[in-house]
């Protein structure tokens, strides 16, 4: 079983003039209690803030940016900030157990996902390599074990979510918005209705992508 404590991070971006800012506030999730003094740092900039006594910060920052979140006893996490909608960040401890759902997976951050994504893994593996033997085994006990069906259940689900984010990470609302005169409501639409495959995504450039919006948003204005 997989233990765990968090801690979410909503982040959101204003604009004052031509500076940018990401505001947030840091809570615990279990108890919803604001984490004071929490240390936030914009890797871009240098810039290091802590998290106010209600769990609020503001620090400049701008789309691809990444934050550096620490608090004592939780594991450090860096945030990649790719978009400006609110983010709802987790950082986690070894205490709290944690069910791997489709629902738990998005709240996880790409780090904490890709690290599960190892973990899944390597305990459903069927494989063994014997000590001073060449070859390989399979082991039944590994295939039929209860740890194993999970751990493999959990590694679709934990796939499945970074396979999402490929894209998430590129087709964003800031790209769109910035090629095409949309209001956010449709870009929202135009996101669901013309998602590229991850094959796409994995093999496009930035020039390429931004034809496949062009050229989808003429069929998008005769629906």
């Amino acid at each position: 079983m997989i233990r765990y404590t968090f801690i979410i991070v909503f982040l959101s971006t204003t604009y004052l003039g031509i500076a940018q800012q990401i505001n947030g506030f840091v809570l615990d999730l279990n108890s919803s209690i604001p984490l004071q003094n929490v240390e936030i740092k914009n890797i871009r900039t240098q810039e290091i803030i802590k998290s106010d006594r209600n769990g609020g910060f503001k620090i400049d920052g701008e789309v691809n940016d990444y934050l550096a979140v620490n608090l004592f006893g939780y594991e450090p996490d860096t945030i990649f900030y790719y978009d400006e909608d609110i983010r709802r960040i987790y950082l986690n401890k070894d205490e709290n157990i944690l069910h791997i759902d489709e629902v738990l997976v998005k709240r996880l951050t790409d780090n904490s996902l890709s690290k599960e994504l190892e973990r899944a893994k390597n305990a459903g593996k069927i494989i063994e390599l014997p000590k001073n033997k060449g070859g390989i085994k399979i082991s039944p006990s590994r295939l039929l074990s209860r740890e194993s069906k999970n751990a493999r259940r959990n590694e679709d689900i934990l796939y499945e979510e970074y396979q999402a984010r490929k894209i998430d990470r590129r087709f964003t609302k800031h790209l769109i918005g910035s090629l095409l005169p949309l209001k956010d409501t449709e870009i929202t639409l135009f996101r669901e209705r013309f998602r590229p495959s991850v094959e796409f995504i994995e093999t496009a450039t930035d020039e390429d992508l931004k034809v496949y919006i062009i050229e989808n948003y003429k069929v998008f204005k005769t629906k």
